[in-house]
C-alpha cells in the first residue's frame, strides 16, 4: 500500500457561480477530505485559480486530477510538485495578554517570526503571520504558551517555481 502525503493541486477555472461547488463535490465523491482550499482571481479576466491541499496517495491523486481535468468548468489542472512549488499561507492569531512582561515576550517572538501586531487590546494582541504552513505552526505553539483566544488560518495557495504554469489547454 502506497503511503499518503499532503499534495497540493492546483486547477485554473471559470469565475462563475456553482465551480467550486463542482470542484469540491467530486473530492467528496472520492471520500477524500481536503485539507486546505483557497479560490481567488488570476492573472486573466474571467478565472480563478483554486489551490487544494490534500492527503492522497500518488495514484488516487494522478485520478482526481484526471477527473477534475474532465469538469467543464476546469481550464487546466495539475498536481504542483512540492519540490518546485512556492506556499504561503497567512493567519490572524488572537492572543491572550496577561501582563506588561508578556506582553513584550509575545512582540519579540512576532518580531523574531516577520509577524505584525495588528490590533492592541488591554488584554490581547492580534498578530498578522504569514509563511509555510511549517511557520505558522511554529508560531502558534509558541503563542499557546500565553494562550489563543482565536485563530483564523487562509490555507495555503501555491505556485510553481520558475517559468511553468498550470497548462491553461482543454
Amino acid at each position: 500500500m502506497e503511503h499518503t502525503h499532503n499534495r497540493v493541486v492546483s486547477a485554473i477555472v471559470e469565475n462563475k457561480p456553482g465551480v467550486l461547488h463542482s470542484v469540491s463535490n467530486l473530492f467528496r465523491r472520492r471520500n477524500f477530505n481536503i485539507e486546505s482550499i483557497t479560490v481567488g482571481p488570476t492573472e486573466t479576466k474571467d478565472l480563478a485559480r483554486i489551490t487544494i491541499t490534500v492527503n492522497a496517495d500518488e495514484k488516487t491523486l494522478d485520478q482526481v486530477v484526471k477527473q477534475l481535468d474532465k469538469l467543464v468548468d476546469v481550464v487546466g489542472v495539475a498536481e504542483l510538485e512540492p519540490d518546485s512549488i512556492v506556499t504561503r499561507e497567512l493567519a490572524l492569531v488572537k492572543v491572550n495578554v496577561p501582563s506588561v512582561e508578556e506582553r513584550s515576550d509575545i512582540i519579540s517572538c512576532v518580531q523574531v517570526f516577520r509577524g505584525r501586531v495588528v490590533d492592541v487590546s488591554p488584554e490581547s494582541l492580534m498578530v498578522e503571520i504569514t509563511g509555510t504552513p511549517d511557520k505558522i505552526d511554529a508560531f502558534l505553539n509558541l503563542m499557546r504558551t500565553f494562550g489563543i483566544i482565536e485563530l483564523a488560518r487562509t490555507g495555503i495557495t501555491a505556485l510553481s517555481r520558475g517559468a511553468r504554469a498550470v497548462s491553461l489547454e482543454e
